[in-house]
């Protein structure tokens, strides 16, 4: 049977729910046709290769793990990722990586798992992701682990944090003797199980969806040097300067020492610069204009109050000025109460007191009323960020507001996995692209009505689609499996009978019922079957046939 390990009394919350109850116990194979993996409760990891349907072969042991998992108390599920077409990453649930070789899989001849690595790496985890590349003639796997951790510090929440262990095992050889080893441990830590978290295929970076956000934890020494160079710059100066603006012109008041005279000041203006200098200081003031000004009628006096005060004259008219000098942030803009309300007007036909004063007019806007119980989902508001593996620091953000995470699918291995999110009624497909910064995320298929059509699901545990998006499926905890197929042509004729239009298309659903009594424990899609997995027996559907 299937070696599931079921939740603890101390595995309470909804995030141990989330990463270890509806852990998915069956694994695709995505660098190889039709090809998955499940573990048994001998430890053993068990392959089934489909090549015909007629002549399906019983599951084969590939690998057997070294420990015996009956003897610890407090493990997790094993877990397993395809890291390349001959790389494998394994866990066996007790804290141990294995990194496995294990030449071409699926059934062939050269198909042979070794050990190649393995190490104890603290409390139990599962692999979240994994990849395989080179980088300098050297050969990396990237690694991430997933942990739910007791929190002491946490009084007021769960009492438990997440913690992600992006882990680099590079190849070390020396003369002839070719060993791996853990080049980069770093750790994110979070309060919520990320909906989503991949590596890059270059292993430069890291991409994380997830309901609250997570930030590097970093190692002591490093924080020190950090606390230094924060408390040398995080003392909030006094403003050198204060400004004001109208339509024609742009105010700067400086306030300078008693013993300051006229001629101890200088103020150069051109076109577009402008410099301030007293005595024989550095400049208080320099740089280039945010705008053009007309240099020849800009002035400057000395006020009773032993302040400066500059006068610019705009060249443009009208538009308001964000700043004096570009990238400056010396000064303070003070705005006066009439040009506050005059913003706010602008700003009126933005907002409105009445719920929806025009309901008849052409793209109405979203109305929540229409939606029905079952679209509400608990967590408003998941944010997908990226982090650079260099800096560590966050790159991207993206808020992903009310676009609910549905299910994420390998559409091409040496990609990373695409995400999927709900966008009003439809669900859509998005494929990360690391390397190209104008086009980091692709919309590349369109499921017409996922969004709606799974939110009524309420025994939902696992979604998927075929890499070819030619359908997508989920499926409920016990036996009921449903289908949506894409819109295909119709070979008759079929008219809408309400509009008396003929109707090109159908999108086709299935519900396929399992016979089986035992709950759903793992559920992928390919192209042409959706395999499920259940404690003692595994079911293939045909879905398309290979034409």
């Amino acid at each position: 049977a299937v070696a599931e390990v079921k939740l603890r009394d101390d595995q309470y919350t909804l995030d141990h729910m989330r990463a270890f109850g509806m852990y998915n116990y069956l694994h695709l194979d995505s660098w190889y046709q039709d090809n998955v993996y499940y573990v048994d409760q001998c430890g053993r990891v068990m392959n089934l290769s489909v090549t015909l349907d007629t002549a399906l072969q019983k599951p084969r042991e590939v690998f057997r793990l070294p420990t015996d998992l009956a003897a610890y108390d407090n493990r997790l599920c094993a877990s397993i990722y395809f890291s390349s077409s001959t790389w494998v990453t394994l866990s066996d649930g007790t804290g141990r990586l294995y990194l496995i070789k294990s030449g071409k899989r699926g059934n062939s001849a050269s198909e042979k798992w070794e050990i190649v690595f393995n190490e104890e790496l603290g409390s139990p985890f599962i692999i979240a992701h994994s990849i395989s590349f080179v980088k300098s003639d050297t050969h990396s796997v990237a690694v991430l682990l997933l942990r739910v951790e007791k929190d002491e510090l946490d009084t007021k929440g769960s009492g438990f944090h997440i913690t992600l262990e992006w882990v680099t095992i590079a190849e070390m050889s020396k003369e002839d003797d070719h060993r791996y080893e853990i080049c980069k441990r770093r750790v994110l830590q979070g309060k919520s199980v990320p909906h989503y978290a991949a590596i890059e295929p270059t292993g430069d970076g890291l991409m994380i969806v997830s309901y609250k956000p997570f930030k590097f934890i970093q190692q002591e020494e490093e924080k020190l040097e950090e606390n230094y160079d924060a408390e040398t710059t995080n003392e909030k100066k006094d403003p050198i300067y204060y400004w004001q603006q109208t339509e024609d012109d742009v105010t700067i008041t400086v306030h300078i020492p008693q013993d300051v005279t006229k001629d101890d000041i200088k103020v150069r203006f051109s076109p577009d610069n402008i410099c301030v200098t007293l005595k024989d200081q550095p400049p208080l003031m320099e740089g280039k204009l945010y705008s053009s000004v007309d240099h020849e009628s800009c002035t400057w006096i000395i006020r009773e109050n032993k302040s400066l005060e500059i006068s610019l004259i705009k060249k443009n008219e009208g538009p308001q000025w964000p700043e004096v000098i570009v990238g400056d942030t010396k000064g303070e803009f003070i705005m006066d109460s009439s040009q506050g309300a005059e913003i706010s007007e602008c700003l009126m036909h933005l907002t409105s007191e009445v719920m929806n004063p025009n309901p008849e007019k052409e793209n109405p806007p979203c109305n929540a009323q229409e939606l029905e119980e079952c679209d509400a989902f608990l967590e408003d508001g998941a944010s997908l960020c990226r982090f650079d593996g260099d800096t560590l620091k966050v790159t991207h953000v993206i808020n992903l507001g009310s676009n609910q995470y549905l299910f994420s699918v390998v559409v091409d291995p040496r990609e990373m996995p695409c995400f999927c999110l709900r966008h009003d009624v439809d669900a859509l497909l998005w494929q990360p692209h690391s390397d190209q910064p104008e086009n980091m995320w692709e919309h590349i298929a369109t499921f017409n009505a996922l969004g709606y059509v799974q939110a009524s699901k309420q025994d939902k545990k696992f979604m998927a689609c075929a890499p070819d998006y030619s359908y997508a499926a989920l499926c409920e905890c016990l036996r009921r499996v449903f289908i949506y197929r894409q819109p295909t042509p119709l070979s008759t004729v079929l008219y809408n009978r309400k509009e008396g239009r003929q109707v090109g298309q159908v999108a086709k659903q299935l519900v396929a019922t399992l016979e089986a009594n035992d709950p759903i424990l793992g559920f992928q899609a390919t192209n042409e079957r959706l395999f499920v997995l259940t404690t003692k027996t595994l079911f293939l559907i045909k879905v398309n046939t290979g034409n």
